[in-house]
């Protein structure tokens, strides 16, 4: 007799295990001759349209220890505010621009990437929303990749009317979403929890 679908349990959830720079960066495993390059890596090639940055930070879990065995990934515009995504509609998507990177942390939780700045892209309803940058972060011991995003520091006019850093700004948390910028390099570092948690998104 079959059981009641109400008498279900919920299965284990699991996590990305030990082994998720295997699948992801089998070349910066010693696991060569799958791939010519680990997928991600390279986010812009000659031509390229826009201002070319570094964005760099560090992953730290809540006792302040760097998070050595993430993989953290980007998704991004273009300099004009175009995705190069099959769900992009608007015409005129930078060739030169692949807007995904993957990067595995370091021993010290650092990661890297040579991207450009973003434009501003169309939210919800057709309001602009900020240039930003969204990250995805998955490790050994998170369930489920969590979501977040940077912002630039010197877009103050476009980061005040943006919707997503308006929901963070009554709980005080926005400048966990902003990046430190001297020259062309952009500091985000990511806190897991505590005191100074970035904030995360239920997506």
């Amino acid at each position: 007799m079959a059981q009641a679908l109400n008498q279900l349990k919920e299965s284990p959830s699991q996590t990305a295990g030990p082994y998720v720079h295997i699948g992801e960066v089998p070349n910066f495993c010693g696991i060569t001759g799958v791939y010519a390059e680990d997928l991600g890596k390279t986010m812009i090639s000659d031509g390229v349209r826009g201002e070319r940055i570094t964005v760099t930070g560090r992953v730290i879990d809540g006792g302040g220890n760097p998070v050595s065995d993430c993989v953290v990934e980007i998704w991004q515009a273009d300099a004009a505010g175009i995705y190069n995504s099959p769900e992009e509609h608007r015409a005129g998507v930078d060739p030169n621009f692949t807007g995904f990177g993957r990067c595995p942390a370091d021993a010290n939780g650092v990661y890297s990437f040579e991207t450009i700045k973003p434009g501003p892209v169309p939210g919800p309803g057709g309001k602009m929303m900020a240039p930003h940058i969204t990250f995805w972060i998955v490790a050994r011991g998170i369930n489920i990749g969590l979501h977040t995003r940077m912002y630039f520091p010197e877009e103050e006019e476009a980061n005040a009317k943006d919707p997503v850093l308006a929901m963070a700004r009554p709980l005080g948390r926005e400048g966990t979403l902003i990046g430190r910028r001297e020259g062309d390099t952009v500091t985000f570092d990511i806190y897991l929890q505590g005191e100074n948690e970035t904030v995360f998104f239920d997506v």
